[in-house]
């Protein structure tokens, strides 16, 4: 939905990290129009919350004055010039304005549905897709693929998309069932013409519908029973504005277009004093790499982050299907690109939930059983790219663990063979339907601040012991810790056969029994990217390439393949900014943690996919000197309650 756009008074808010308001938008993009003299062909692409200095943010105290910024990001269709502009919402002018040469803006919304329109409006394209025996245009469905960049003369500058197209048997059908084969839209963005048709030859459409939906689907499980999560006496969290605390647990949340949820300053209590954890922590960029060398396939490499933005997809949660028990919602604000204010109802969740045993032990001698239940905080965020569904679920555990997990649903992309082919680069999902093997690499970028901004990072092997005189049995293993020093040194791949993890530890603070305090960075399902080393994606997503980056602390580094991945050539971000190899050693420090899943499509994935789930965990290691949820009290005996 859109909310009417005036110019109003400042508005007062408790907190520096508070989001910008729909009031504060409207008049951020008021003032830019009024200033800038912006006509009818400016886009909005980003309007979100300038981020204070960290020292304001850590300094602040109720009651302190609050200065509020907006960033915004705007690209003029007429001239095909982007520029980055700061306006301070205090003062109610702009006071930066910066053009930005040579780089995309992310594909927006809006973009979607006007290049739908323009390719359906192609007499070229009607003409292309009649050959394949469609007829009626407004079945088509087209998803506005970003274009990439593979050094093409008449490319370079034009703002594009290479739009992937389907057909629908009926308004309601599932149209990734029926792929127009071979047929590529590209499609200049700032004019929203068709600049070329694309036509690798006629692929026979499937003939087999795929339809999952309640319409379709009337024979459903009927032993199916009711499972209803109540908290009689409400949540164990509380809320204000947008801090959290829950469990010992103290965090802010935010939310911009590009990264969607964001965490700010991540703490937990520890006998009585507020030991913070993380200062911001988001999902800085995904690549989605597809394996197929196909002339209308190869070009498939979306970066989710940068070429769409995550945040302005988001799904709005509804109560009983994306979350379940006592839910807190967070709406989520922006523009769209005519910089109307934009409102993503329930955009993120917020909620607890039973996560099976905390801890348990039995005195076989008094036979006496002590057993807590766990319980996790959980705040997410859903959003829908093109095909694809992605859940992303922060997990905040009561023994100070933090879980960062990615789920995976949807549809696959989909794409045509002809009558008994079986394809080398993806899986046969239905007669003449397969679906190309690929891969979803995230980054989250984590600004670490355990007990304090000054902290290093080590690798962890666990090793046999090699000297036979300290080992003369053979049995011995140890944790080897090295210390990553430099940002060259801190550029790793994970190794689960020395069970490796990296601990991020204030070499200034310690335990009760001496060990510096730290958490460690514990890799989940992973791997690399199966592109070549000259392939344009990975070019461009350099970051893939390496497991752990490390980085000292700076405000303008914020994504791993640079601010502007669209149609980029490639060598921004983290290679272009470690190449100083600057010191990361007792310093305020950035972990960036890639982690990828890959998906070699199965029959099981049709018509939509069952979950897939990846992620990571950060524990603490020594961080306290004993478990701390030795606290959490039994389960009420009212209750049943099992293992």
């Amino acid at each position: 939905m859109t909310i009417a756009q005036e110019r109003p008074t400042a508005i007062a808010v408790a907190h520096p990290l508070e989001p910008l308001t729909p009031e504060e938008i409207a008049a951020a993009v008021a003032i830019l129009r009024e200033e800038k003299s912006l006509g009818a062909s400016t886009r909005f692409a980003t309007v979100t919350l300038h981020e204070p200095a960290k020292e304001t943010v850590l300094g602040f105290r109720p009651g302190d004055a609050i200065v509020r910024e907006a960033f915004a990001i705007i690209l003029d269709n007429a001239t095909a010039q982007t520029y980055e502009a700061i306006v301070s919402l205090t003062e109610g002018t702009v006071i930066s304005w910066q053009h930005i040469p040579g780089v995309q803006p992310p594909i927006m919304l809006d973009e979607f549905i006007e290049c739908e329109n323009a390719v359906k409006a192609c007499p070229e394209f009607i003409e292309a897709i009649a050959k394949r025996g469609i007829t009626d245009p407004s079945l088509v469905m087209v998803d506005p693929w970003s274009a990439g960049n593979y050094g093409l003369a008449d490319e370079d500058g034009v703002r594009l998309s290479r739009a992937l197209c389907w057909v629908r048997a009926n308004p309601t059908d599932n149209g990734y069932a029926r792929p127009i084969e071979g047929v590529i839209p590209v499609v200049d963005l700032n004019k929203m013409e068709v600049v070329r048709v694309e036509d690798h030859g006629v692929v026979p459409l499937p003939p087999q519908a795929a339809n999952y939906s309640q319409e379709y689907i009337k024979n459903f499980r009927t032993d199916l029973k009711p499972l209803e999560i109540i908290q009689p006496e409400g949540p164990s969290f509380t809320v204000e504005g947008h801090q959290i605390s829950w469990q010992k647990w103290k965090m802010r949340i935010g939310f911009t277009p590009r990264e969607g949820l964001v965490l700010y300053t991540v703490s937990y209590t520890d006998a009585g004093e507020e030991r913070p954890i993380l200062y911001r922590a988001s999902l800085s960029e995904m690549t989605v790499p597809y394996g197929d060398p196909q002339p209308h396939h190869y070009r498939k490499n979306a970066f989710d982050v940068g070429e769409y933005g995550v945040g302005t997809l988001a799904n709005s949660l509804k109560l009983g299907c994306d979350c379940l028990g006592e839910i807190y919602y967070f709406d989520a604000f922006m523009t769209n690109s005519r910089g109307e204010v934009a409102q993503i109802e329930h955009a993120v969740c917020l909620h607890e939930e039973d996560f099976g045993i905390l801890w348990k032990h039995v005195d076989w001698r008094t036979d006496e059983t002590e057993v807590r239940r766990s319980r996790r905080l959980v705040v997410s965020f859903i959003a829908t790219v093109g095909n694809y569904e992605y859940g992303f679920f922060w997990y905040f555990y009561q023994d100070g663990t933090i879980q960062y997990e990615v789920k995976l649903t949807g549809m696959l992309s989909t794409a045509a063979v002809p009558p008994g082919e079986v394809p080398k680069y993806g899986t046969l999902i239905a007669p003449q339907l397969y679906a190309p093997a690929h891969q979803h690499i995230f980054n989250v970028r984590m600004d670490m601040c355990i007990d304090g901004m000054q902290n290093s990072v080590y690798e962890v092997d666990v090793e046999p012991e090699e000297d036979e005189t300290l080992n003369p049995y053979g049995n011995a293993f140890y944790a080897k810790s090295t210390l990553l020093a430099t940002e060259q040194q801190a550029q790793r791949l994970i190794d689960p056969m020395k069970a490796r993890y990296w601990k991020i530890v204030n070499p200034n603070e310690t335990n009760a029994v001496g060990y510096p305090t730290a958490y460690k960075l514990m890799p989940g399902e992973n791997t690399l990217p199966l592109a070549r080393p000259h392939a344009s994606v990975i070019k461009r997503a350099t970051y893939m390439t390496k497991h752990l980056w490390v980085t000292p602390y700076a405000p303008d580094e914020k994504f791993p393949a640079g601010n502007y991945p669209n149609q980029h050539p490639g060598g921004d971000g983290l290679p272009q900014w470690t190449a100083g190899d600057r010191p990361v050693e007792n310093t305020d420090l950035v972990v960036w943690y890639t982690f990828a899943h890959t998906h070699i499509p199965r029959a099981e994935d049709w018509p939509v996919m069952p979950t897939a789930y990846v992620g990571f965990m950060l524990k603490p290691l020594n961080f306290f000197d004993e478990n701390p949820a030795n606290d959490v009290p039994p389960a009420a005996s009212k209750h049943s309650c099992c293992n």
